[in-house]
Parts: C-alpha cells; structure tokens; sequence
C-alpha cells in the first residue's frame, strides 16, 4: 500500500521493493550494519521529499535519509527496528547557481562531491572539501556527518564550508535557509542544527557552499620520520615558515604503506629504504609554481638541517604528486577488517596518544598490530587495531582506546559521525545536560522519532 502511494509521487520507477534493487541501500559500506525496510525511495525535488515525510508521517514510518552510502558508523541505512524506508538522494543531483562574485556555489544533496569540485575548478574557483569517497559520496551526507577530509588544516570542516541550507522538516515544512551571507546577525543561526546531525532533525536538500581562490601552484612533499612527536614538531615548524599555505599533513605508519603495497600491486614505496613514520603534505599558493617549490624545498632543507626529519621527497610533477595522494587514499581499502577507530586529540597531543593507547593495547594484546593514519595536522587520527581476531574484542579494545581519548580531552567521532557505532558509546563521554539539550532539540523538532531512528542519540 505504502509502495503505491509513494510511487504516486516520485513515479513506479523510483520506489524500489525487490530484493536485488535494495540490498545496496540496505547494507553500509563496510558491512557491519544490515537491515531491511519497506522500500526505497528516490525522489527528484524537494518538494518530492516534503510529500514523501508527510505521507511516512501519516502512516507512522520512520525516514532513513541516504546519500552516496559510504559511511563507517550505520548512520545512512535502517536498523530493522521498526518501520523504516529509505530515502536515496541521488536523483537530487542539480548545480542550482554557481555566483562568481560571491564565491559561493548552491547545490542540490544528491551532488556527488567530486562533481561539486569540478564545477567549481571550471570557474575558477576551489571547493576545498576533498576525502577519499569524493567520486561517490554526496553533499547532503557530507554535511549531515560534518565531514573533514584532508584540507580541514586549512580550511575546515565540511561546517565551515556552509553559508545557508534548504531543510525538510519532520512535519514536512520546508525551511529555505538558502542565503549566501557571510555575516547575518539575526538570532540563533539554524543552520547549524542541520549540520553534523546525521539526518536526525531533518533532511538536507540543498545548500549554499563557500567557494575559495583556486591556487596556482601546488606542492606535494612525502617526508620520512623517526615517530609521531617528531611529526608534530615538524608540523609547528612548517605552519612557522609556510603559514597558510599548508593545506594538509596527513600522517601514516610504515605498516599503512606495507599494506598498501600488497592490496595494490604496482605501487612504489616513495623512499628507497622504510622509515617508522611519514607524513604527506600539500602546500598550495597563488604565483608560480617554481617559486613556491623553490620555498617549500628550503624549509625542507632548513628542516633536515635541524634533525626534524630523515629524508623527504617532493613531487616532481602532477601525476608524482596524484601517486603519493593514491597510496594515502588506498589505505582504508588496504586494512579493511580490524577494529576502526575515528578520533580526535588536541593537536598537541597526538603523539602522545599514539603512544599511550599503543602501549596499553600491546600489554593485553602482544600480537597487536595498530594502522595509525589520518589527518593529524587537525589532531583527527584513523587508529584501526588488529589482528582480525580482535574483531570479536571490540568492545575492549574500544574501551582501551576511548578511555585513552577521554584521558586527553579527546572525541571519540572525528569525522565520521556516531550513527548507530557509536551511539551508545557517546553517554559515557557527553556530560548529562549536554545529552539532555541533545535531546530537548531532538523533541522539539521530531517529537515522533521518524527521522532516522536509532542513530546519534
């Protein structure tokens, strides 16, 4: 019955029920969270979507907003508690307006954001929002998890790139907040509700994105360490003579590169003998590009001159500097089944938590094996824990590393949201009116709980 009726909105073609058609929209990327629901479906408008959350209102069944499904918590697909369906964006896919002056681009939810990046590289512009699932994931989730990805260093977080959004609400109203304003200081700025909620108050359907000057010029450097603490000493040393012009320092162990060189057979080790740790880093600038590498090779030089590193190497050319890129991005891929972990530390103690979660998992864990990698010039680190047998140890393992992050003042989701993952974990780390005005908001806004159920709270 509901099929029908939601088929009278988006058309037959576009409510999917069979089996092979949502297997896809119903398991998460990594295979930890799969769950049936009613249907799929797919609408083309935000109008569409106001009708569909006014008809799933009506007949009490819970909206699962999905975007391009590449999440690592289960916040994207059901939990198979109650009614659900899915509501699949990507029909949602139009460049809206693309303004010049203002730098801004307004887009649809559905945008897939590598296509949000070329169309702002056409106009001569940077969208500088830039992670590993670029080709598949979309805005609307990027936005509902606050995604990061490798230029937050200088840029921010995916929160940081929004100046107005369009939200359906759970009645179905549909907020237009679509204002491309630097500055609005009217009371409270609503949009930030939206951000970084996973679908939980509402569902994004388009928003207006900052755009940036596109550099001219960009550097691409692989740097040899002897551990995290000289990364970090490194890192302050290259904010001190590049300012700015850093734009990612993305820090990875020797069993990170050892992994990637067995899953993607004809990939180089950048260096010709292995170092414990290395960090790879953009610097990114307007002029030529010869002044720039001539810059960033001096403050290498001046670097190796003061023991803050082992060797380096700078990439000699755009397809240099995509092979050094490919190996970082094929790393998630190159690990797959271990214990994942996305968290984030004060940048002045990243190391320190390597370190000290490392040491406490190897005393109850000897055959321990831990992946460190990520985007430490933000202090976010992707600490994934193996062997695979320690899959059916999740739960100490997580309580060694989480324990470790609270110790340090840390947060147990960086980037990748709580979902359902991380949902009962955060009560043990928000403080109780933290998570009571969670709730207060959650209320107010979804009294019923249709909006993506079993996940944040």
């Amino acid at each position: 019955m509901l099929d029908k009726l939601l088929a009278d909105i988006v058309g037959a073609a576009n409510v999917l029920t069979a089996p092979d058609d949502t297997r896809p929209y119903f398991t998460d990327w990594r295979r930890q969270y799969s769950a049936s629901a009613e249907c799929v479906v797919r609408p083309a408008a935000t109008a569409e979507v106001a009708r569909i959350v006014k008809l799933c209102a009506e007949h009490d069944v819970a909206i699962v907003p999905q975007g391009g499904n590449t999440g690592l918590s289960g916040g994207s697909v059901p939990t198979g508690r109650r009614r659900e369906m899915v509501l699949a964006l990507g029909r949602m896919n139009r460049i809206r307006e693309l303004d010049r002056l203002n730098d801004t681009i307004t887009v649809e939810a559905g945008c897939v954001l590598a296509n949000v990046q070329r169309a702002a590289d056409e106009a001569g512009r940077l969208f500088a929002l830039s992670l590993a699932a670029e080709g598949s994931c979309q805005i609307g989730g990027n936005l509902s998890t606050n995604a990061g990805g490798v230029n937050v260093l200088r840029y921010g977080t995916a929160r940081e790139q929004v100046l107005g959004l369009e939200v359906v609400l759970p009645d179905a109203r549909i907020w237009d907040g679509l204002r491309g304003l630097r500055k609005d200081n009217t009371g409270y700025d609503l949009k930030q509700l939206f951000l970084g909620a996973e679908g939980t108050l509402g569902i994004i359907t388009a928003a207006v994105l900052r755009l940036h000057p596109k550099p001219s010029a960009t550097v691409t450097a692989w740097i040899a360490l002897d551990d995290p603490a000289a990364a970090m000493e490194l890192l302050a040393f290259l904010h001190e003579r590049l300012g700015e012009r850093l734009s990612a320092f993305e820090l990875l162990a020797r069993n990170c590169i050892e992994a990637v060189l067995t899953f993607a057979p004809g990939t180089q080790d950048p260096l010709p003998r292995p170092y414990p740790w290395y960090v790879l880093v953009d610097i990114a600038d307007s002029g030529e590009e010869s002044a720039l590498r001539q810059h960033v090779e001096g403050a290498l030089a001046a670097a190796a001159e003061r023991h803050a590193l082992a060797d380096a190497v700078v990439a000699q050319s755009g397809e240099q500097a995509r092979a050094l890129w490919r190996i970082r991005e094929t790393v998630p891929e190159a690990q797959f089944t271990n214990v994942k972990h996305d968290i984030s530390v004060p940048i002045s103690k990243a190391a320190q938590f390597i370190e000290r979660a490392g040491a406490r998992l190897a005393a109850r864990y000897p055959d321990v094996r831990v992946y460190a990698f990520g985007h430490v010039g933000d202090g976010n680190i992707h600490y994934n824990v193996g062997p695979e047998r320690l899959v059916a140890e999740r739960l100490a393992v997580n309580r060694v590393v989480y324990d470790t992050v609270a110790e340090l003042g840390g947060s147990i989701s960086a980037e990748h949201g709580l979902g359902q993952l991380k949902r009962e974990e955060i009560r043990a780390h928000k403080t109780p009116l933290e998570l009571e005005l969670m709730r207060t908001l959650k209320q107010a806004l979804d009294p019923r709980g249709l909006m993506n159920p079993g996940k944040v709270l």
